[in-house]
């Protein structure tokens, strides 16, 4: 099964994670963030972050989910390369590796997520969700 795929959008960038199960999309969505920040260089796993998140429903525990790495990027130079996540209602915990964006150049600026076209949902191959980000 494959990842996530970037779709075609006018202005933004849109992408599908998909997972056999709701953590592993969003462990997905995680590298697809990394992969439109760093233009798809390969990041490290030097350190490590933990943190906690929470919405009232899937899509906005994935929209905070993304703002908070792109907090991490933007505050705390940190890129995520491998993401394990673990969901509980909605509350998700997260155990990021990663590296220091001051290892790397040339990355892109994610502006925010945004809700436009988001959905989160069980399918007949496991779990997917839409995600459309504003740069």
């Amino acid at each position: 099964m494959k990842k996530f795929e970037f779709l075609e959008h006018t202005a933004d960038i849109k992408f599908r994670a998909f997972g056999k199960n709701m953590e592993e999309v969003f462990e997905n969505s995680a590298l697809a963030i990394s992969e439109i920040i760093s233009r798809g260089q390969k990041i490290k796993s030097e350190k490590k972050k933990q943190i906690e998140v929470e919405g009232h429903d899937k899509e906005s525990l994935l929209y905070n989910f993304i703002e908070e790495l792109l907090y991490l990027t933007e505050a705390e130079s940190f890129l995520v390369s491998k993401a394990n996540i673990t969901v509980s209602g909605n509350k998700l915990k997260a155990k990021l590796s990663g590296d220091s964006t001051l290892n790397y150049s040339n990355f892109d600026h994610i502006k925010s997520p945004t809700y436009h076209e988001m959905y989160f949902k069980e399918t007949g191959n496991g779990w997917e969700a839409q995600v459309v980000v504003d740069v």
